[in-house]
């Protein structure tokens, strides 16, 4: 038994995410063909990198987008999972780019090319400033949930890479010093992977129905049963549809009196109080199943 509850998002971040896709799309153009003039693997690099990164907002810009269809009888839930299915895919990504990255500078190392210094510079600036550019669209929804999240970190960790792109290119024109190129590059990967392994982290425990973040199970499970009339616990789940939308459900053993005095009613009341005002995560949607005592030689065996 529950209230009803309003399973709609909040703000998705369409319009920024839109802007910096715009702005991730034209510095892919320009790094590309920076690129190929200078022949510079740390710009080819941070070029792929924006690839992936301009394949993951428009991934995160679709997310942000199906969220917003309201629930229907197919999906009781609507889309509200898609930001963490978008965050996932771009955190795939961003690691298998971030392992590309450092198999092919290795490489480099061994067998360095020659480097326009001067012309990388340029083509390192424009990719930061376009970073800078879209760090600023994104930087004030970043926390509202994954999808953002992980959109805000890619260009975080693109911007990241033209600062290194920048420093390799300063370093090759005033030292001539080759391998500065491939140095960047393994900067650039070592910035990505961690990044990616933590967003891929906590997008898989949102999927896997993992407890939320934050949240002590146990001191749930002992705040219910310091409720009046309460026995009992049992089948006590949270989990999280998206950001921001944990549920939780549990069967409650309540005294047998509650089911002729009228008071199970009070009873709900008490317990979706105790569940939302009492634990750093809110858990506005809740489900309980009062029962009897009696009730447990019933469930079956997997009830726990």
């Amino acid at each position: 038994m529950s209230h009803d509850h309003d399973h709609s998002t909040s703000d998705s971040g369409r319009g920024r995410l839109g802007i910096a896709f715009g702005i991730t799309a034209v510095i892919l153009i320009a790094e590309v063909v920076g690129s190929i003039i200078t022949g510079s693997l740390a710009l080819l690099v941070d070029a792929a990198h924006m690839l992936t990164d301009a394949g993951g907002l428009a991934i995160a810009l679709t997310a942000a987008t199906l969220v917003k269809r309201p629930a229907n009888s197919k999906r009781t839930w609507g889309m509200a999972r898609a930001e963490v299915l978008g965050a996932t895919a771009q955190a795939a990504v961003l690691l298998a780019v971030g392992i590309f990255v450092l198999v092919e500078a290795v490489q480099r190392l061994f067998h360095p090319p020659e480097i326009e210094g001067g012309l990388l510079i340029v083509f390192g600036v424009i990719g930061l400033l376009g970073n800078i550019a879209s760090i600023a669209v994104l930087a004030s929804s970043r926390g509202k949930n994954l999808n953002m999240r992980a959109a805000f970190l890619e260009v975080l960790n693109d911007a990241l890479g033209s600062v290194a792109v920048i420093a390799a290119a300063l370093v090759i024109t005033f030292t001539g010093f080759q391998l500065a190129d491939a140095l960047a590059a393994i900067l650039i990967g070592a910035l990505i992977l961690p990044r990616a392994v933590l967003l891929l982290r906590d997008t898989t425990n949102v999927l896997l129905e993992s407890t939320p973040k934050g949240l002590d199970l146990d001191s749930v499970r002992d705040h219910i049963l310091e409720l009046p009339h309460v026995t009992g616990v049992h089948d006590l789940h949270v989990s999280q549809i998206a950001t921001g939308m944990p549920v939780l459900t549990a069967h409650v053993v309540v005294d047998d009196s509650c089911f002729y005095d009228g008071h199970n009613a009070q009873m709900l009341d008490d317990l979706q109080h105790c569940v939302a005002a009492h634990f750093a995560v809110q858990i506005d949607h809740s489900t309980f199943q009062l029962e009897p005592a009696g009730h447990g030689a019933h469930e079956h065996p997997t009830h726990a």
